[in-house]
């Protein structure tokens, strides 16, 4: 409850998080009119992410939105093929040429750059406010326990938080992650699937003459995935759920050993991995919110359903979220009907459910049917060879079904188009960008 120290301001539309699906939320709603403020507790986006993917779905939305033009200034690698290097040889997995879209491939940039530009372009529109360094600590609820707002701080560089303040606001959207303080605080029913995986993630050098593109290693019970960002690669060893504590016990030659001896082409870089430090555990969670909103409330993005980093295709995903919520909710929210944004917000849920669905069932689908099995057989003889999946040997078998998994992870089951009243010509690069 307020006290007489608490301030009070307010804003129609109060979006908890800056990452993707929250800026692209922010500037749609914008573009329509509604004044909308993003609330982000770091500083800046100069983080390390790792689902730096911007799949070709999201891709066209940035044409349709008139974004091209910046994104193109950014560093970014485009990926067409992906491919899975066995004992036996290399495996072409995914081709994004097949797809029949402008921009048929998945973009490997920063996403610090990309939250940068769709920052300035939200800012570009009057209605729109982005406070960084502002963490949210809960939601103000009426006596009815409709949310009305929510309680935040200003974070200092040491961490400290100031005094607490609120944000009153018509509806609150929750774009916070998996780790979403508002989905917990909500109570909203939550489904979990087991998931026999955790992922090390680590960085390693590249050099001109390492394989291109976007590079999976599959060998003796272990699996590597390999992102091309340029001049290092963002590692991702997966490994048995909650086997991080066994490796880390460990001296940090024991992962360079077998690290390199997945891949002895990198046998001249795996000093670069120095300590324990340097390599981050990514506890893996596979679940979705039952009702994705209560009164006053909404959740989008990992927040609504937290997704395997199979296929990397959780920001595609949240993005795709993102821009069914701002069509949805933009005429109640200017309108500034109580009644439509309660249904607009239960509507998304139901547009979004069938392809957070099968994305999930599909990555459910390859931890027990491609993962487990890999990593179950961490026991084979190093001269003996690892069956690979029947998925696999059916695309190795016939090239032509690699537009599939192309399409599921480059598209989506359900992508979403940029509503008209967010559309631009090309804009142009900012000057003092």
């Amino acid at each position: 409850m307020a006290t007489e120290e608490t301030t009070t301001s307010g804003t129609t539309c109060c979006v908890v998080g800056g990452g993707p699906a929250g800026m692209i939320l922010g500037l749609l709603l914008a573009r329509a009119g509604v004044e909308v403020t993003v609330l982000e507790k770091h500083a800046d986006f100069l983080r390390d992410f790792r689902g730096d993917t911007v799949h070709t779905s999201t891709l066209t939305l940035l044409d349709e939105l008139g974004l091209w033009p910046r994104f193109a200034q950014l560093p970014y690698r485009g990926l067409t093929k992906a491919r899975i290097r066995l004992d036996a040889g290399d495996v072409d997995f995914a081709d994004m040429t097949r797809l029949r879209v402008p921009h048929p491939m998945i973009a490997m940039v920063p996403q610090w750059h990309l939250l940068d530009m769709l920052a300035t372009a939200a800012e570009e529109e009057p209605t729109f406010t982005l406070r960084m360094s502002t963490e949210v600590t809960g939601t103000v609820r009426d006596r009815s326990g409709r949310v009305t707002g929510v309680r935040l701080a200003d974070r200092a560089q040491d961490g400290t938080l100031g005094a607490e303040s609120q944000l009153a606001a018509d509806l609150v959207v929750a774009c916070d992650g998996r780790d979403s303080r508002l989905r917990a605080e909500s109570g909203l029913p939550l489904k979990h699937y087991d998931v026999p995986l955790d992922v090390e993630w680590f960085r390693m050098p590249r050099h001109g003459s390492d394989p291109e593109g976007g590079l999976g290693r599959v060998g003796r019970g272990r699996f590597m995935v390999f992102l091309d960002r340029g001049d290092y690669y963002q590692c991702a060893l997966i490994i048995g759920k909650g086997t991080d504590a066994r490796l880390r016990s460990g001296s940090i030659q024991g992962l360079r050993d077998l690290v390199g001896g997945m891949n002895p082409w990198m046998a001249d870089r795996l000093d670069t991995i120095g300590s324990w430090d340097e390599v981050k555990l990514l506890s893996v969670t596979l679940d979705r919110l039952r009702r994705w909103s209560a009164p006053g409330l909404l959740c989008i993005g990992d927040a609504a359903h937290a997704m395997s980093p199979v296929g990397g295709v959780g920001i595609n995903l949240a993005i795709q979220d993102a821009v069914a919520a701002g069509r949805a909710l933009a005429g109640p929210l200017r309108a500034g009907d109580a009644a439509g944004v309660a249904k607009a917000a239960s509507s998304v849920q139901r547009r979004r459910t069938i392809p957070t669905v099968i994305t999930q069932t599909l990555q459910d689908l390859a931890h027990r049917r491609v993962v487990a099995p890999l990593l179950s057989s961490e026991a084979v003889a190093e001269e003996d060879d690892v069956r690979l999946p029947l998925p696999i040997r059916l695309i190795e078998r016939f090239p032509v079904l690699q537009w599939i998994p192309a399409r599921l992870v480059g598209v989506g089951a359900l992508p979403e188009h940029a509503p008209d009243f967010a559309r631009r010509a090309p804009m142009p690069v900012p000057s003092d960008r």
